[in-house]
Formats: structure tokens, C-alpha cells, sequence
């Protein structure tokens, strides 16, 4: 062995030890083997797969619930005034699918004022084609009631001003003379003067107010049969009145002929063979 091949290895081994001490303290990454890199992937795709079966599992737990709120939702309203056959509950939109108590208190409000205002609207559409009121609407224009035609045509006959009062009434009747007090079942109204007790009532049986002896209905079943009438009459009234301003609004009256209606396009079909 030559010198210099002597004097070369101690370096060798010093590098090589030097190396060792480094992986050691960790200074020095080792070179990743085949193995190694074949678990870690692994991990990979299982760590991959777990997260999508994480998933799967967390949607599913939500589909349960969703559905466990329907269904709690159906049977929180299921047995509520106007739930009557031959579809029992019937809520093809989904108002009620939150369960929302005061959301339904709400609706329930508004079906009820809209039934009774559909159900006078209608009688205020049948009544004037036998009895109108004698005498003259608005004198200073020497409007008489039997000149005032019925439906929709009678909006172009009242004065501005007798649109003004009839505004100003309902919204009388709205604020302070039909109130619906919160604490009160929807469909409950009485006064909301001045005075607190002293001068405000609540309205009983056939909305007679409580003054000239109108009191509510004791007994529970008749009670709940009454209140299912008003609202199957309100829905009936409801569709009724739509019925009316649509047939109205094309052949001039509530019950007019069909052949009234000139601008129909199956007129452009009737010298059609067939």
C-alpha cells in the first residue's frame, strides 16, 4: 500500500462517521426506501378515502334529520284547525316543514283575514245584482248607488273621495277596531281603544261585539266546528272571487257568457272544421 492510498482512507472513515453522527441528530435526512415510499402513498389513499367515507356518512346523518324534522313538523300541525278531510294535512309548498310556531301563527292570521274579506267581497258581488241602496251615493255629483254598475266596473264609477273613505275605514277597522291581539288565538279580534278594558271589547259568536251581548262559544266541539266552517268557507270564497275578477275582467260580469269574451284566441279556431 502506497502513502498516499494510506493517508486517503482516514478521511473516508472520518466522513463516514461524521455522516452517522449527523442522521443521528437529525440533521441529515436518510434516503427514503421503497418500502417507506410505499407506505406513505398508501397512508395517502386511505387518508383519501377516509375523508369520502367521512362525508358520505355526515350527509346521511343529515338526510335522517331532515327527514326526523319533516315528520316532527307534520305532527306539530297535523291536528290544527282546518286540517280536514278529504286531504287532511295538506302542505304542498313546505311552509311548514321548519315546525316554526310562530310562522304558522302568522299564516294562520292571514288565511283567516283573507277568507273573511274573499267571503265579503263575494256576497258584495252577488248582493247588488237584486237589492242596491236607495237614494244617491255622492250627491254633489249626483251619482245615485242603482247607477253604479257591479264588479269590476264599478271602479271606474266611484268618486276619488269615496275611495279615500273606504281606505281610511279599513284601515280604522285594520289599527284600532278589529285588532289581533298576539296572545290571542288567530281569528280573535277586538278593539284597541283608549281606555284599556274600560272601553274596549272582543268580538263572540257571528262577530257580534261583546257590548250588545255577542259572547264566545263555550262548548269545544261545536267551537271547533264552527272554526273549521270559517276557514273550508274562507278558502271556498278564496278561489270563488279569483273566479269572479277573472271572468269578470274578460266578459264583463262575474257570470257572464263565455261569448262575450271577443278577444279569446279560440275565436281564431272557431270556423275550424270539428
Amino acid at each position: 500500500m502506497s502513502a498516499a492510498q494510506v493517508a486517503f482512507v482516514p478521511i473516508a472513515q472520518k466522513s463516514a462517521s461524521v455522516q452517522a453522527q449527523q442522521q443521528l441528530r437529525g440533521q441529515v435526512s436518510p434516503a427514503p426506501t421503497p418500502f417507506a415510499s410505499g407506505l406513505r402513498s398508501a397512508g395517502s389513499v386511505g387518508a383519501v378515502l377516509g375523508a369520502a367515507c367521512g362525508l358520505a356518512a355526515i350527509k346521511q346523518l343529515q338526510g335522517k334529520t331532515r327527514s326526523v324534522s319533516s315528520r316532527v313538523a307534520l305532527r306539530a300541525f297535523e291536528n290544527e284547525l282546518g286540517v280536514q278531510p278529504p286531504v287532511g294535512f295538506w302542505d304542498p309548498a313546505g311552509f311548514t316543514s321548519d315546525g316554526d310556531q310562530l310562522d304558522f301563527y302568522r299564516r294562520r292570521r292571514i288565511e283567516l283575514k283573507h277568507g273573511r274579506v274573499s267571503m265579503l267581497a263575494c256576497l258584495g258581488y252577488i248582493v247588488p245584482e237584486f237589492v242596491k241602496f236607495p237614494g244617491y251615493l255622492s250627491p254633489s255629483t249626483g251619482l245615485k248607488f242603482a247607477d253604479v254598475p257591479t264588479g269590476l266596473a264599478a271602479t271606474t264609477k266611484v268618486p276619488a273621495v269615496g275611495w279615500a273613505q273606504y281606505t281610511i275605514f279599513c284601515g280604522i277597522c285594520e289599527l284600532f277596531a278589529m285588532h289581533q291581539d298576539p296572545d290571542k288565538p288567530p281569528g280573535k279580534l277586538g278593539t284597541r281603544f283608549f281606555g284599556e278594558e274600560n272601553t274596549n271589547y272582543e268580538y263572540g259568536s257571528l262577530g257580534i261585539p261583546g257590548y250588545l251581548g255577542g259572547a264566545p262559544i263555550q262548548d269545544p266541539e261545536v267551537k271547533k266546528t264552527k272554526l273549521n266552517a270559517e276557514l273550508a268557507n274562507g278558502r271556498l270564497a278564496m278561489m270563488a272571487i279569483i273566479g269572479m275578477f277573472f271572468q269578470d275582467g274578460l266578459t264583463g260580469s262575474a257570470w257572464g257568457d263565455w261569448a262575450n269574451y271577443t278577444s279569446s284566441p279560440l275565436r281564431a279556431f272557431e270556423g275550424e272544421l270539428g
